[in-house]
Formats: C-alpha cells, structure tokens, sequence
C-alpha cells in the first residue's frame, strides 16, 4: 500500500502554517508505524517531495489531505478531480460546508465540522526546539569614518545566523525610533531577558545580555575596535571579535559556546564582577557633588 499526503503545503501561497506541517509530519510518522508508504506532494517554496500534477492516481491506493480549512472550492476542485477514482482522507480539517450537504471523503477524522468536534492534532506532536536569538545590530556610526564596517558586520552575522536552525528575534534597542514596537526600556530588556543568546553589534546589546544572565555574542563593527572592544575588556568577556578580523570558524565556535552551560556560567561571572566593579561609582559621583558644592 502507498498513499500520497497533502495539504495546503502542496499548493503555492495558500498560507502553509507551522501547524500544518507539524500536522503533516505526525502523520507521517503514523504511516511508518503502519508499515505504509507514502509520498508527499509539495509546492513552492517547499521541497523534499514531488509536484500532485505529475503524480499517476494509479500509482496510490489513496490520497491523505491533511490541516485546515477545506471546502468545496478552488483550488480543491481541480484538485479533486484529479483523484477521483482513488479514496479520500481528511484528517484535521476545519469543514465549511455541511457534511450532510458536501463531504467528498472516504475516511474524515476532522477537526471541526457541524458533527464533530475534535482538539487539533498538533497536540500529539513533538517538535525539536531550537535557540531563540535575539538580533541586536547597530545602526552605522558615521563618527568612525573610514573605520566603520556595519555591512560587513552584519553580512558575517546574518550568514551565521542562516546557517543554523533558530528562531530569531531582532531587537532595536534604540527608542526615538524603534523599529520593532518596543517603546520603553523594560520592554527592550524583558525581550533580551527571554532568549537564549544574543548575536551583536551594539555595546547595550552586549551589556543587557550579560546583565539578564544571556551570553552574547559579539562583533564590534569598528575596524580594530572602539567601545565595545574596550567594554569586553573591561568586563572580561571573551566572545568579541572586530568586523576587520571576523573568521567563520571562529564565529561557529563562539556560537556553540554561548549556547553551552560554560558560557551561560561565563556570563553570570562577568554579570557579578562587572557589579562588584562598579560598587564605589556611586559614592564617587556623590562625594564629586559635594567638591562642587564646596
């Protein structure tokens, strides 16, 4: 037996959803368990599987439509009629029509329709999490001049960032104008509290990362260093590097670190030293108050 799965997924730009293809994958896993083949029909911009246009009914014993809303209407009918002769499944589908008014299925376990109700089958699912990485890029500083390399910067650190699977937040920590919502600054740090690591350009982006117990990693985009260089220095951080002298391997290597238990322990030791550093400041600053006033 074989059958071929699909789903919105199998069309272009029908709002494919995370939970769609969650759904997909879960029943996948219980066609293996089946002893079933399958195929899955896919379309732009997904791959792995083959085109439903170019696949021979004669080929499956039936057809598995899985996730969403379904009712009788483009593009399904073309899509239907193209497997007319083969039995269909629905499995977690929203109906919007009445069952007892259209109901093309040999086999419906939906998840909602005017008989039934049924909790979404994402719920059986077991997804692999990921990191969450808050993105934290400057924007150019021109007071560098010649200096500066924010694009380049920016090019090494997106590249990393593709390269792996993460879900990645950008944060503007910038508030006269902030270019993701955020409007004061416990807005800012509770997000950057939220992730796991930080990937930086910014010298704040750096300081509110370690200072909520998130290892950053970061790249000063002055060639040769400026501030953030210094402030590393200062607080002994050791996952900085300056855009002029960016390596990938280095970049992966720093990357693995922030996520390890060495580096979140790294951070809450540079958090606690950077305090106990700037214990006197305060009394510093008031005894200066009190030399003005004299």
């Amino acid at each position: 037996m074989k059958v071929l799965v699909t789903g919105w997924f199998s069309f272009e730009l029908m709002g494919t959803s995370a939970g769609d293809l969650l759904a997909r994958d879960l029943i996948c896993d219980w066609l293996k368990d089946a002893d079933v083949g399958y195929d899955i029909a896919v379309a732009t911009p997904f791959s792995g599987g083959v085109d439903w246009r170019d696949c021979k009914a004669d080929d499956y014993s039936a057809v598995i439509f899985i996730c969403g809303p379904f009712g009788n209407g483009p593009p399904l009918i073309d899509f239907l009629e193209y497997f007319s002769k083969l039995p269909l499944i629905g499995l977690n589908l929203s109906m919007l029509q009445g069952l007892d008014a259209w109901n093309p299925f040999h086999l419906l376990l939906e998840r909602d329709s005017n008989e039934t109700q049924r909790p979404d089958l994402v719920f059986l699912t077991e997804q692999q999490k990921v990191p969450v990485v808050g993105l934290i890029l400057v924007h150019a500083q021109q007071e560098y001049g010649g200096r500066a390399m924010h694009e380049e910067a920016d090019a090494a650190l997106r590249h990393l960032i593709e390269a792996r699977e993460m879900a990645v937040v950008t944060i503007d920590t910038r508030l006269d104008e902030n270019l993701t919502d955020l409007r004061t600054s416990s807005e800012v740090e509770s997000l950057i509290a939220k992730t796991d690591i930080v990937i930086t350009t910014r010298l704040h982006g750096m300081v509110l990362a370690i200072k909520n117990g998130v290892p950053p990693l970061v790249v000063d985009p002055i060639a040769g260093g400026a501030k953030i260089l210094r402030q590393a220095g200062v607080i002994d951080w050791p996952i900085v590097f300056t855009a002029d002298t960016l390596e990938w391997q280095q970049l992966e290597t720093a990357l693995d670190y922030c996520l390890s238990d060495e580096g979140r322990q790294k951070t809450t030791e540079v958090r606690a030293g950077a305090i106990a550093s700037l214990a006197e400041v305060k009394n510093q600053f008031v005894a200066g108050l009190s030399d003005i006033e004299a």
